[in-house]
């Protein structure tokens, strides 16, 4: 396996602001005063960022307290984590397994209780992967409801700012901040359409502990869910090769990075349509099927998550986002938070609703919470 330079989640650290919460943030996102490389060699050299991040800006002004810059898989695309340059987070709870990408400090820093949460990007569950590799909650509001003015790349029809923290309360303290919708507390869960789409040892986790809270999901399927998966696929490739390509040229972009970059530059406009065609129909699928159900439920990961040296080929490991990655597509808010282990290896659970749910999601994580307390 290619040597790895390990890391504890920062790629640089410092203080801004005053305030009781602590939070670190991608380094994809904008920090006055300071480069956005991205994990990459090619942007070293990038332009001193002149204005925070819309998100980081609205969060100092909140007293939160900026801690650092957090390393990440190279340009965010990328499923492990691993980076030999600007380093690979170690999982504080599961040291010999990836820590998840792309947003893979982020999720560090929150699982080793260094910070009280972080921002992440989430294109194709780059929040929600990591989340569960590391055993944190990982949130992705849905698209658009929050900003990404100053979040490489500047344009994705797919990426969303994401929120990790240990503890629902911090998540509802944080999504309020950042004037997200709310709910009212919960005192019992709605009703919960549960997707078997995993493996079926962790399927069997996921039933069991839902019956364990007293809940009986009603069991669904989401026929296009493969079929999305694929078609965010598509427009991941084609964006990034947009956003990217320049880069190229420098021949600083790791090899397995380069190529998926370059495969962007053959997907035809047809290909594109298709893509487009399942975006919108799967996307109607899921708005029926919350129309049920307030409340859909599935693993965050389809397998347990591999091991670094499991993982030395990025290629094998990009299935890992078949759950998570047709969410990105469809634009629905989704979380995902740590329910148990199977040999040794986290499980989580992830929880999606209808557009503007963003509210009830969290207030389900709080409520799935209280019920642990109570076991």
């Amino acid at each position: 396996m290619k040597s790895i330079c390990e890391s504890n989640g920062y790629v640089e650290q410092f203080v801004l602001g005053e305030g009781e919460l602590r939070f670190a943030v991608k380094d994809t996102l904008d920090i006055a005063g300071y480069r956005t490389r991205a994990g990459c060699q090619a942007l070293a050299a990038a332009p001193i960022a002149r204005h925070h991040a819309s998100v980081v800006e609205t969060l100092l002004d909140k007293r939160c307290v900026l801690t650092g810059k957090t390393t990440l898989h190279e340009l965010a695309f990328g499923v492990t984590g691993i980076n030999a340059w600007s380093g690979t987070p170690v999982n504080p709870h599961f040291p010999q397994l990836i820590p998840g990408g792309s947003s893979s400090g982020s999720a560090a820093v929150v699982a080793s209780g260094e910070v009280d949460f972080s921002l992440g990007t989430d294109t194709g569950g780059s929040v929600r992967m990591p989340a569960a590799c590391c055993g944190v909650l990982g949130f992705k509001p849905g698209y658009g409801v929050l900003s990404r003015k100053g979040v490489l790349p500047e344009h994705s029809s797919l990426d969303c700012v994401g929120i990790f923290a240990r503890d629902a309360k911090v998540l509802r303290q944080v999504a309020h901040h950042l004037s997200m919708p709310e709910s009212l507390p919960l005192t019992a869960l709605p009703e919960v359409a549960f997707v078997a789409a995993a493996i079926p040892e962790i399927d069997a986790l996921i039933l069991k502990h839902l019956e364990q809270r007293g809940l009986r999901p009603r069991h669904s399927t989401l026929s296009m869910l493969a079929d999305a998966h694929r078609a965010g696929l598509t427009i991941i490739s084609h964006e990034n090769w947009q956003a990217f390509h320049p880069l190229l040229s420098s021949d600083e972009v790791s090899p397995d990075v380069a190529s998926r970059i370059r495969a962007g530059k053959d997907v035809e406009p047809a290909a594109l349509a298709d893509a487009e065609r399942v975006r919108s129909e799967f996307t109607a699928q899921v708005d029926a099927l919350l129309e049920q159900s307030p409340l859909l439920a599935l693993a965050t990961l389809p397998e347990l998550p591999p091991t670094l040296e499991e993982a030395d080929d990025p290629l094998s490991v990009v299935n890992l986002t078949r759950l998570v990655r047709p969410f990105n597509l469809s634009g629905h808010p989704a979380l995902t938070l740590p329910i148990g282990e199977i040999r040794g290896r986290p499980v989580a659970l992830q929880l999606v609703a209808a557009k503007g749910g963003e509210g009830l999601l969290i207030q389900a994580a709080q409520w799935f919470e209280q019920q642990r307390r109570r076991h």
